[in-house]
């Protein structure tokens, strides 16, 4: 697979220079690592979706609330897709059987994702309600939201699904 070897090269010139200690705690901790590197990569995918629909595909709305609603809206599904994808099959190693299994997943992964960004909404309303800084609040909030994903895409949506055939990376 491509990342375990995009991965593992990584790995090796952490080693060549002298990080040999931190490649090892990586290794140790290659889950949730990887969870937090394709985190970010979906945060990534999520602004330039709607950056990208805000200003190019969507510019013709004159109602700026209007416009930002829909961008935020596809741009929340774009980036849970794209999370789906990388936490089955990069993060969580997750396979289904069939087309039952594989849509209760989804499923249970798209109904996490919504209950996690409702939690991140009323958090951001409480910054508001009690005069707390915004920007302090949506830190905090999105340190919530990835502990709580982690824990329901671990827990719920994937236990059990391990691939037994996928080689990780062995130190």
């Amino acid at each position: 697979m491509i990342v375990d070897k995009i991965e593992e090269f990584c790995l090796k010139i952490l080693e060549k220079i002298g990080l040999k200690s931190l490649a090892s705690w990586y290794r140790q901790h290659q889950e949730g690592m990887r969870y937090l590197v394709f985190g970010a990569l979906t945060t990534l995918v999520n602004i330039l979706t709607y950056a990208i629909f805000s200003a190019i595909f969507l510019k013709g709305i004159s109602n700026d609330s209007l416009r930002v609603n829909i961008s935020e809206i596809i741009a929340f599904i774009v980036g849970v897709i794209f999370a789906y994808v990388t936490n089955k099959l990069y993060v969580f190693d997750s396979k289904t059987n069939n087309y039952k299994e594989l849509a209760k997943e989804i499923m249970s992964f798209f109904s996490c994702r919504i209950f996690t960004e409702i939690i991140s909404i009323l958090m951001m309303n409480v910054a508001v309600w009690f005069s707390i800084n915004d920007i302090l609040m949506k830190v905090v909030s999105n340190i919530v939201v990835i502990i709580l994903n982690f824990v329901f895409s671990k827990i719920w949506i994937f236990k059990g699904n391990k691939n037994e055939n996928t080689k990780r990376i062995e130190s």
